[in-house]
């Protein structure tokens, strides 16, 4: 097999590993990454470093493939839509969170792996650069980054919470139309300052 085939080969088993894990990292090792792959133990280390390497790389993949499916059909990001930026900015954040919560698995590790080691290439900071682009009226940029981490930030925590989230927050976050609510109701308040300061 060839460098490459063999990288896919892992990250095909990998990806697969993660999803049956819900979510616990100690539920994926390298042993049965390499069983499952059927390549030697010590090819992991050599292609990606440790197999905690592995496992964000490959939910990077997976999670910046989901970004990138939201983007608008047209290359120019910046042509009419029709919609105002608070209206993009939940639509955006729609699509986001029910991504999240009918990938959990995926979603956890990334969330915690991106919390571990916060970059700017990390999918929490590519969702955050997305959430930016749904923002195109007269907002400062560091009024919309600020937006964006906000909303970022609060849609992990919330799905972090899991089972607590629906007393923590008053929205049963299982069903999609409160979480269409608690989308809209967050985007609301984290826009209101910004539309006022606009008029």
């Amino acid at each position: 097999m060839k460098k490459d085939d063999i990288k896919n080969t892992i990250i095909s088993a990998t990806i697969g590993i993660i999803e049956e894990s819900d979510g616990d990292i100690k539920n994926i090792t390298a042993r049965k990454i390499a069983d499952k792959s059927g390549v030697a133990l010590g090819l992991i280390n050599y292609h990606f470093g440790s197999k905690e390497n592995l496992i964000s790389e490959c939910c990077k993949l997976i999670i910046s493939e989901m970004l990138l499916a939201f983007s608008p059909e047209h290359v120019d990001y910046m042509a009419d839509d029709g919609l105002t930026d608070r209206e993009r900015l939940i639509s955006y954040a729609r699509q986001t969170f029910d991504y999240i919560y009918m990938n959990p698995s995926i979603v956890k590790i990334s969330i915690m792996s991106d919390l571990n080691d916060y970059n700017p290439d990390g999918n929490s900071a590519f969702t955050q650069k997305g959430f930016i682009m749904a923002l195109r009226g007269d907002i400062p940029l560091r009024k919309k980054k600020l937006i964006a981490f906000l909303l970022a930030s609060t849609m992990q925590t919330a799905f972090l919470a899991g089972d607590s989230a629906k007393l923590i927050t008053g929205y049963d976050l299982k069903s999609k139309r409160e979480r269409d609510a608690f989308i809209e109701e967050t985007v609301n308040m984290l826009m209101a300052d910004s539309e006022r300061s606009i008029r």
